[in-house]
């Protein structure tokens, strides 16, 4: 694995979201109370960014259609969208928060 520094871990308020460029990759970094997530930043739906969108309860919400995605997954848990995106490991070191966009699962 190749693990990449995308932000510091006061850079993402707990319940929030920054959009950041790894490797040339748009990635959302999400963090909700303890955890961190990475998905791939645009909505498999209409191509907006999805770091615009609000998390809940391990999900994110596409500003523009209502679409939602599992934060663990990728999958949609809701319609418009019918296709997943990508996720990718994340893991914290310190104050930094480390990302592989080389290895999505």
């Amino acid at each position: 694995m190749s693990f990449v520094r995308a932000c510091s871990t006061s850079d993402v308020q707990p319940g929030g979201v920054l959009a950041v460029s790894v490797d040339d990759v748009a990635v959302a970094v999400v963090r909700e109370d303890d955890d961190w997530y990475a998905i791939y930043d645009e909505c498999s739906h209409a191509a907006v960014p999805l770091s615009e969108g609000d998390v809940e309860d391990a999900h994110i919400e596409c500003w523009l259609h209502g679409s939602q995605f599992d934060l663990r997954t990728g999958k949609p848990i809701s319609l418009p969208a019918t296709e997943p995106v990508a996720i990718y490991p994340v893991r914290v070191e310190g104050d930094d928060v480390l990302v592989d966009v080389q290895s999505p699962y």
